[in-house]
């Protein structure tokens, strides 16, 4: 039973390791910012989620105590990590973003953003005929 536990944390740790990884790896080479914020909020968030179960599994596995801050910080980190990205690409899509050579950059609004709507969840409310 030892070897089948110890089978499944290594799993756990190599799969959040490769999570991590293709994560990083998105964040550094997807072209734009849009895209490239899938990478660490979702592969990256996975892959840490991966390696801190596999933490509170090992270590009441071994006989030392249960600790809840693995559990804390894997709910700060599922909660914290979609609103950080929802919050930035808002502020992408209102022209916020610096300029540079990627092929979505430059002044203003990334194309076809609804700005002229008033209506839009970011913007405004809609204004009285």
């Amino acid at each position: 039973m030892a070897a089948i536990l110890d089978f499944f944390i290594a799993f756990l740790i190599v799969l959040g390791g490769a999570f991590a990884l293709i994560g990083s790896w998105g964040l550094a080479r997807l072209p734009a910012l849009m895209s490239r914020l899938h990478g660490p909020t979702k592969a990256t968030t996975l892959g840490v989620g991966g390696c801190l179960v596999a933490s509170m599994i090992y270590f009441p596995s071994q006989g030392l105590a249960w600790s809840a801050h693995e559990l804390l910080i894997a709910l700060f980190l599922f909660i914290t990590a979609p609103i950080s990205a929802n919050m930035i690409a808002k502020a992408y899509m209102h022209g916020r973003h610096v300029a540079s050579d990627t092929a979505d950059a430059g002044e203003g609004p990334m194309p076809g953003s609804p700005q002229a709507q008033a209506d839009w969840a970011t913007f405004g409310s809609p204004s009285e005929p």
